[in-house]
């Protein structure tokens, strides 16, 4: 089965529609799936939902498809850092589902491993747990979450191997492992390529079964916040 293309635009070609779930890895701008994001902002695919932690900054990341309209829908953990984000919530343009970040990562996790919902006391008694199942454990209260199973999950990684084998590389690995799991289709970008059977087994961080497609490309390297002292005596 092959799992390298040569492009974001072919990797997506016959996926993308109109109205799909995407999870996307990432968070904050570190392990961003920027090209392959690209490309869902070249096709025009619109009415878009993103299980995300956050949604990148105004002119990076899932913020560029905020920019043209096409997302309908956020599920994610941090909005900051992102003015279009803010505005478009603020004045009911984009709907929200907030997720704190533990609870977004196992609902992927446990879409990906076929588990339906789990409890958890994260969110109890605000406005997280609002609609949602309460169910007592142990004398404590608990708010039953849903797995996510998304249409597409894109994802970046460091390297693969042909097979679609992934590592990550420092905290690049993030959200992408769980992103990639709860997707029916993952497609992930690496900054390269290696031959097959080159990769330690134990150094692998998700395995080519979760992966369907790969490309290989040129990714920046950004700065979220850069804070520095001025030299003394200067």
């Amino acid at each position: 089965m092959k799992k390298v293309y040569s492009s974001a635009s072919e990797a997506l070609d016959g996926v993308l529609q109109d109205g799909m779930l995407i999870a996307a890895g990432g968070f904050g701008l570190c392990g961003i799936p920027e090209l392959l994001l690209q490309a869902i902002k070249d096709a025009g695919t619109k009415n878009l939902t993103f299980a995300s932690n956050n949604a990148g900054v105004d002119d990076f990341g899932i913020g560029i498809l905020l920019q043209t309209r096409q997302v309908r829908k956020m599920i994610s953990s941090y909005v900051g850092e992102n003015a279009e984000f803010m505005r478009q919530y603020l004045s009911g343009e984009l709907e929200l589902e907030f997720n704190p970040q533990g609870t977004l990562a196992e609902r992927m996790r446990a879409g990906g491993c076929g588990i339906p919902g789990f409890y958890t006391k994260t969110g109890v008694g605000t406005v997280i747990a609002e609609g949602k199942e309460h169910k007592e454990f142990d004398g404590e209260t608990y708010i039953m979450e849903r797995g996510i199973v998304a249409d597409l999950s894109i994802v970046k990684a460091w390297k693969a191997d042909e097979t679609g084998n992934l590592v990550f590389r420092k905290t690049a690995r993030n959200f992408n492992p769980p992103a990639a799991m709860c997707g029916r289709i993952c497609v992930a970008e690496v900054e390269e390529i290696v031959p097959l059977g080159s990769l330690d087994p134990d150094t692998i961080h998700l395995p080519g079964i979760y992966v369907h497609r790969l490309i290989q490309g040129t990714h920046e390297k950004r700065i979220e916040q850069r804070t520095v002292r001025q030299k003394e005596g200067a």
